[in-house]
């Protein structure tokens, strides 16, 4: 306990991860909005942040706001956004073809990316859950032809109730298998989320913890770039996983609602 206050020391800004962590389907787990809350009433703040990108940031906010947590617009953001800032970055007026939902497609378009169908400069793939095998043979025909491979996140798996669909990872998977290349990924764990969010909340990485249910992401993000993470166990994540993982958290409760004695 004082060892994990003492971690605590000093943080300002808690990125949180969302299904699993914050609420599971469309419930939220016991005592999330008390922890908000006490965030406020003690003058800290909060981002969620999620590697989902088959959605936007505004459908994620009516979500929450269905569950009874009301949120601004610029409190969610997704893996989909720090893609579409990497490429600005990296990729000025690249033309870009996109295995993604519509809405990815939308908010790729709305912030300024332009998105092909033939003759593009790069591939980008997303959580497309509405995929087809002619998307996935356009894709692979390009990276065969030598156009960079980017992906927005690495997770494999996407939790529902009941149990698991493809994510992003896995699709990733399947191309790789196909073409032998892998991608460049840029959601959590990655260099570049870590890099966003210090410029989009102007921060110190020093005044900001992960908090997530996924050790290869949530929790790796933290382990592998020097900042603090903490795992909750009310996701994917269980004490046996914990156990053998290579990557650690600083520190580990069982639900989101058990920091607020912390703090």
């Amino acid at each position: 306990m004082e060892s994990a206050k003492h971690k605590l020391k000093g943080k300002k800004y808690f990125i949180l991860d969302m299904d699993g962590t914050f609420y599971l389907g469309d419930k939220l787990l016991d005592g999330s909005l008390d922890f908000i809350q006490h965030l406020k009433n003690t003058g800290r703040d909060f981002l969620f942040f999620t590697n989902n990108s088959s959605k936007n940031s505004k459908v994620y906010v009516d979500k929450l706001a269905s569950m009874g947590c009301y949120v601004e617009e610029d409190k969610v953001v997704t893996s989909g956004m720090v893609t579409v800032d990497y490429l600005k970055k990296h990729y000025k007026d690249a033309r870009v073809y996109l295995l993604g939902t519509p809405m990815l497609e939308e908010d790729f378009i709305r912030r300024g990316i332009n998105l092909v169908q033939e003759e593009p400069d790069l591939v980008v793939v997303g959580f497309d859950t509405t995929i087809t095998y002619e998307k996935l043979t356009i894709a692979c025909d390009f990276i065969r032809e030598g156009k960079p491979f980017l992906a927005t996140h690495p997770d494999l798996n996407c939790p529902i109730e009941g149990g698991f669909i493809p994510d992003c990872g896995a699709i990733c998977a399947f191309i790789t298998a196909s073409t032998g290349v892998k991608p460049r990924y840029i959601g959590k764990p990655y260099r570049e989320t870590l890099d966003y969010i210090i410029d989009y909340l102007k921060c110190k990485p020093e005044e900001i913890i992960f908090i997530g249910d996924r050790l290869y992401t949530d929790i790796a993000i933290g382990y592998n770039h020097g900042v603090t993470s903490l795992l909750v166990l009310t996701g994917e994540t269980k004490l046996e996983d914990l156990e053998e993982s290579s990557v650690k958290p600083d520190i580990v409760l069982e639900r989101l609602s058990d920091l607020i004695q912390l703090l």
